[in-house]
């Protein structure tokens, strides 16, 4: 289908080629298919299990898994490959190309900027900007375009700044705030401006009494 002559399907916007796996509960007023002005992107791909809430845009050319779910006036555009069970809240954007694993949790007012790559259980706190452009302005600032890289389990507190091509260590949290200009390593607590390496999570103790430390179930399994 062309912009031009989308349809309504059970009160749903539908446009393009959009592929919807069974057991999916969509809101009204939801887009699904939206056209990226890529004309090779023209398939969209949702699993199963599907539960898009009001005022969500999901344009052609990417593939999420199954049992997504989103917030409302969520937005994901393009060429982005998505695992399974991405749970992702209000008003935050996917940008185009970006690379998401599985059991990833993104709070509300999140962006995502384009070529990023979020490893598996990752959270991202409400806030979150994740950036992608090393030299805004450059004329040849698109060449090289990148997002951050997210390990596995990383955890981001709320309104925190990730700098372009930083890499966050598996496992590792990010306290609230932060703007992370370069690599932090696995396994440690990092925060600040610019964030720095405070401790390993090993060391975090559990200020309200219910165990012996927020992170032990971390610790134990690597």
């Amino acid at each position: 289908m062309t912009k031009e002559t989308w349809k309504f399907v059970n009160g749903h916007d539908i446009r393009g080629d959009v592929r919807l796996g069974l057991h999916s509960d969509i809101d009204a007023d939801v887009v699904l298919g939206y056209p990226s002005g890529r004309a090779h992107l023209t398939e969209l791909n949702i699993g199963p299990g599907a539960r898009i809430r009001t005022g969500s845009v999901i344009y052609s050319g990417s593939r999420i898994g199954s049992n997504l779910e989103t917030g409302h006036y969520v937005i994901i555009r393009e060429d982005n490959q998505i695992g399974n069970r991405l749970r992702i809240w209000n008003h935050s954007i996917i940008d185009y190309g970006c690379r998401i694993g599985s059991d990833v949790k993104i709070h509300d007012k999140v962006y995502i900027g384009q070529y990023t790559v979020i490893q598996d259980e990752v959270f991202l706190g409400a806030g979150v900007t994740l950036a992608n452009n090393v030299h805004p302005g450059c004329p040849d600032s698109a060449k090289c375009v990148r997002g951050p890289f997210v390990n596995k389990g990383a955890q981001i507190g709320i309104n925190c700044t990730i700098l372009p091509k930083v890499i966050i260590g598996e496992y590792s949290v990010i306290g609230a705030g932060s703007l992370v200009t370069k690599d932090i390593p696995p396994r440690v607590v990092a925060y600040g401006n610019p964030a720095q390496v405070i401790c390993d999570i090993e060391e975090v103790k559990c200020l309200t009494g219910l165990r012996e430390g927020p992170y032990t179930h971390i610790v134990e399994r690597i």
